[in-house]
């Protein structure tokens, strides 16, 4: 299987994550007139197992250490694949809260408390599963990635509305928001769980080691994958499948029972162009790229530093917003200062995140 060596690259793994978790959503504009995200979202998951797939053929079956997937599949524990699986269940449910959460009260309050409870209590529990990197540094760069996804909010907060929402429907949204982020910060927990080390067996007075998955390591006298664990390009695949076989219920319910707007009958999926099917596929399988980029960087950089760079995805999305959509073209005068504040609080905060490894 692909493994990587170096920390930088393993970085710039979880960078390229960032940008394809914050741009898949850039494909569903390309048919939001046309095609309901409940529609939508059928393709986007179609496209997740697909891509996972085939990474897991490909990149996750060449060279002559570690496992293939196929042989991985073999060897792995339930325990393992069920963790699993089971993080492509939560991370689904998330998901369709979070954009139920959006759809209800707004982008306003739905990212400050989705995604900033789901990068602090995610990058917390991934620290305590692992304990790789500073700690000090680790916590106050996600401090200042979850205050830039504040600054976010606040920001669009200021966009003229063209109608106020009822006490009942922010009190609803905001329940949804919480309750996405306590899910979304616990599916890569679930993901990591399922991995396998490098093992070394014990020798004279040395203990058994587990070490990051590197060449390096794999390649020492004696070393092994851990039995019944997963590779990544494995773990990744299971997960996805995860996602594919949970939406038979999660967004078929979604259709029947919408948080928002009139039911959708499950037969309208079918009832797609190409142009809308393909734009769904797209957007999956740009966001399973950085999925499966983050699992493998995970070996190196640890999954508590690959989680939180990856949810920085939140500040690229932004970018598009400002720079190519122009959602803030009819924004108050200081709203541009608020946004400056808010890349800032993000470029220093991915620093420390980043340098958290080194110290």
């Amino acid at each position: 299987m692909f493994l990587l060596e170096s920390y930088p690259i393993a970085v710039l793994f979880c960078f390229i994550t960032m940008l394809c978790w914050g741009s898949w959503g850039n494909s569903q504009k390309a048919v939001e007139k046309t095609w309901r995200f409940e529609l939508f979202y059928w393709d986007y998951v179609i496209g997740v197992l697909l891509t996972a797939l085939a990474f897991a053929f490909t990149l996750g079956s060449q060279g002559e250490l570690g496992r293939s997937f196929v042989v991985d599949l073999q060897q792995a524990s339930p325990l393992s694949l069920g963790l699993a699986f089971l993080g492509g269940v939560v991370f689904n449910i998330a998901n369709i809260l979070l954009v139920a959460a959006i759809a209800i009260s707004g982008m306003a309050v739905a990212f400050p408390v989705g995604i900033g409870l789901a990068l602090i209590l995610g990058v917390a529990l991934n620290y305590m599963a692992d304990q790789a990197g500073n700690p000090m540094l680790l916590g106050g760069g996600v401090a200042l990635v979850a205050l830039a996804i504040i600054l976010n909010a606040v920001a669009y907060g200021k966009l003229p509305k063209n109608s106020e929402e009822s006490g009942a429907s922010k009190t609803k949204g905001l329940v949804l928001a919480i309750i996405c982020g306590i899910l979304m910060s616990t599916f890569y927990y679930f993901v990591a769980a399922s991995l396998a080390k490098v093992e070394i067996p014990a020798n004279g007075e040395v203990a058994t080691q587990f070490l990051d998955v590197t060449h390096s390591n794999l390649a020492q006298e004696g070393a092994t994958l851990q039995v019944g664990k997963l590779t990544p390009f494995t773990a990744n695949a299971v997960f996805a499948l995860g996602i594919f076989l949970s939406s038979f219920i999660v967004v078929t319910f979604l259709q029947l029972k919408p948080f928002v707007g009139t039911p959708v009958s499950p037969f309208a999926f079918f009832r797609g162009t190409f142009r809308e099917h393909f734009w769904g596929i797209l957007g999956g399988a740009i966001w399973a790229v950085g999925m499966t980029l983050n699992v493998v960087a995970s070996g190196v950089a640890s999954p508590a530093i690959s989680y939180g760079l990856g949810q920085g995805a939140t500040l690229i999305a932004a970018i598009w917003g400002v720079f190519v959509w122009r959602e803030f073209r009819a924004a108050p005068k200081g709203t541009g200062k608020i946004l400056f504040a808010m890349f800032v609080s993000f470029l220093v905060g991915l620093g420390m995140i980043i340098a958290s490894k080194l110290a």
